[in-house]
C-alpha cells in the first residue's frame, strides 16, 4: 500500500523540553510529514514562533517534510499579525486553519486543515484556484461522503485523513479550561499545561463525552481508524495523519508504517485512562466504536 504517514500539529500544552524531545524521537521514526505550529491558543508561550522555526529546520534537515501549521481561531489584532508573519514565510508549506489566512498566502501553495471544512467538490475547485495541493478532510465525515468527495476532487489535489487521536471538534472565544478552575481567560495561570492530554468532561451518569483543552474541544475518546489504512487506500487517499498525545503516537505510527509493509500491526493503546471511538467513520454518533471484527 502506497501512503504517506503525518502528525499533525501538537494540540495540547506541553512544557518546552517535553516538546523538543518528543520533536528529537520523530527523526527516527518512519512518519513522512510532520506539522508544526500552535493552533490553538496564541496564549501558550513556552515555544515561540522563532523556536517553531527552528524545529521545522531541523527536522527538515533530518529528511522530514515540515509544514507550519496557523492558528484556527483568530481573536486578536495581535493572532492576525502573527497569522501574515507565518504566510509570509516561504521556506515551508503552511497548513491553512482558517480560510483568512488564504489572503496572505497571496496563491503559494497550501495545505487546508481539517477546520476549513471542505464538505464539496466545488469547494475543492475553489481551494485548489487559490493554490491548495492538499486538504484534511472534516474530523466527522463518514466514509461514504468521503468516497463523494474524493470521487469530485480536482487533479492532483491530495487528500488527507486524521485517523489516530483524540478528535477536535470545536473552537470558543471562552477558554473552557480557564472556566473549569473558574480563572478569567487572560488571567488562567496557563492550566492546560497540567493536562498533557486534554481534561475529560463526564455526563452525570459518568460517561466520558468530551475532552476539554483550552478554547478547543475534542472528543472523550481516541479515534481509532488505524485497521482501515487498506480501505483508505483504496479511495485514494493520500495521506494518514495522527495526531500527537503523551503517549500512543509513536506506536499508532509504527503501526501505519507496518500496515504500508504487509507486516501485521501490533494493537496500539490511547493515552491511560482515554477509550476509542470511530463512529463518525460509520455514519454514526462520533461517540461509538464500531469493532470491525469479523
Amino acid at each position: 500500500m502506497s501512503y504517506q504517514i503525518s502528525l499533525g500539529p501538537l494540540l495540547y500544552y506541553w512544557p518546552r523540553q517535553t516538546v523538543l524531545d518528543f520533536c528529537a524521537g520523530l527523526i527516527d521514526t518512519p512518519v513522512d510529514v510532520i506539522y508544526l505550529g500552535e493552533t490553538v491558543c496564541s496564549r501558550r508561550h513556552e515555544l515561540r514562533a522563532a523556536d517553531w522555526l527552528e524545529l521545522a529546520r531541523a527536522l527538515r534537515d533530518a529528511g522530514k517534510t515540515v509544514v507550519l501549521s496557523s492558528q484556527t481561531l483568530i481573536e486578536t489584532s495581535a493572532d492576525a499579525h502573527a497569522l501574515r508573519r507565518l504566510c509570509e514565510n516561504d521556506d515551508f508549506l503552511i497548513e491553512a486553519g482558517e480560510i483568512g489566512a488564504l489572503r496572505h498566502l497571496k496563491g503559494r501553495h497550501f495545505v487546508a486543515g481539517p477546520h476549513v471544512n471542505v464538505y464539496h467538490g466545488d469547494t475543492l475547485a475553489w481551494l485548489a484556484a487559490q493554490g491548495a495541493m492538499r486538504f484534511v478532510a472534516p474530523l466527522e465525515m463518514d466514509r461514504q461522503s468521503l468516497q463523494r468527495l474524493l470521487q469530485d476532487r480536482p487533479a492532483g489535489m491530495q487528500a488527507e485523513v486524521m485517523v489516530w487521536g483524540r478528535l477536535p471538534l470545536a473552537f470558543s472565544a471562552r477558554c473552557f479550561t480557564a472556566r473549569h478552575f473558574r480563572l478569567k481567560k487572560d488571567a488562567c495561570e496557563f492550566r492546560c499545561i497540567d493536562y498533557p492530554d486534554g481534561l475529560c468532561v463526564r455526563t452525570r451518569e459518568s460517561q466520558d463525552f468530551l475532552a476539554i483543552n483550552g478554547i478547543q474541544t475534542q472528543s472523550a475518546a481516541c479515534l481509532d481508524l488505524l485497521d482501515h489504512g487498506a480501505d483508505l487506500v483504496e479511495m485514494q487517499v493520500d495521506v494518514l495523519r495522527v495526531s500527537p498525545h503523551s503517549q500512543g503516537t509513536l506506536d499508532a505510527i509504527a503501526a501505519l508504517d507496518d500496515i504500508r509493509h504487509g507486516r501485521q500491526p501490533r494493537p496500539v493503546s490511547p493515552p491511560a485512562g482515554i477509550g476509542r471511538c470511530n463512529g463518525y467513520w460509520h455514519g454514526r454518533a462520533g461517540i461509538d466504536l464500531i469493532s470491525t471484527s469479523p
